[in-house]
């Protein structure tokens, strides 16, 4: 599990540090590469595809647990990444993801969700963030922890990541946040408040909002995956 983490964040780390933004989602590296360029969010997704499949060779099992196994690593690593957008947001999905997975006995859970929940006031404070490099880990780390669950949850578990990944190329997480009373709700909960349009912003007068509620450098981006 470690390993995945260590990974995942690497890489992620490379896409905060060297990433420019211009292109996201699958599709736009899986064009970016058609046309030669090679982006560093398809490096990223290469890099922690390598490191799912490294995480679920070492963990053992049949060739089809492996490759199971490898995308519930790779694929939870990018997945949460989807839901760092707005402060704490990624966090108390990995909580909530965390919850279900400890209580179906997956005891190595404890620690990548304690470290998270650790950091959640200071996300929701808006005084650090996840970033890639946390979000991949820790999404990583909660698909490595899955691994001791049966094959048949295993692959149902795969099966709603892949669809709620091709879904986010489509649909706003976001959008659809905020169109649901309670799941809007959860999502504001703890967060400061939102001001109103031409208001005086919690960064400063004139509407200006600190950086990680904007997709602008140095914050979170817009919504999609990188």
């Amino acid at each position: 599990m470690l390993g995945s983490g260590a990974g995942a964040a690497a890489f992620g780390a490379y896409d905060d540090l060297a990433g420019s933004g211009d292109r996201r989602g699958f599709g736009g590296h899986l064009g970016a590469l058609r046309h030669g360029e090679v982006t560093t969010g398809a490096v990223k997704l290469g890099g922690i595809g390598v490191t799912g499949v490294i995480g679920a060779a070492l963990v053992g099992g049949s060739p089809a647990d492996v490759v199971i196994n490898a995308g519930l690593v790779a694929g939870g690593a990018n997945l949460l990444n989807l839901f760092d957008l707005r402060p704490g947001r990624a966090i108390k999905v990995a909580a909530a993801s965390g919850a279900l997975l400890g209580a179906a006995g997956q005891e190595s859970v404890a620690a990548p969700l304690a470290a998270a929940l650790a950091l959640l006031p200071e996300d929701l404070g808006e005084r650090a963030m996840l970033g890639d490099a946390g979000a991949n880990a820790l999404g990583a780390m909660l698909g490595a922890s899955a691994a001791g669950l049966s094959r048949p949850a295993r692959i149902a578990l795969l099966a709603g990541i892949a669809g709620l990944t091709a879904a986010s190329e489509k649909v706003s997480f976001t959008k659809v946040i905020e169109r649901t009373p309670a799941l809007h709700w959860l999502d504001m909960l703890g967060r400061r408040p939102v001001p109103a349009p031409g208001g005086p912003g919690p960064g400063g007068p004139g509407g200006v909002d600190p950086p990680q509620s904007r997709g602008v450098s140095g914050g979170r981006p817009p919504e999609s995956t990188e």
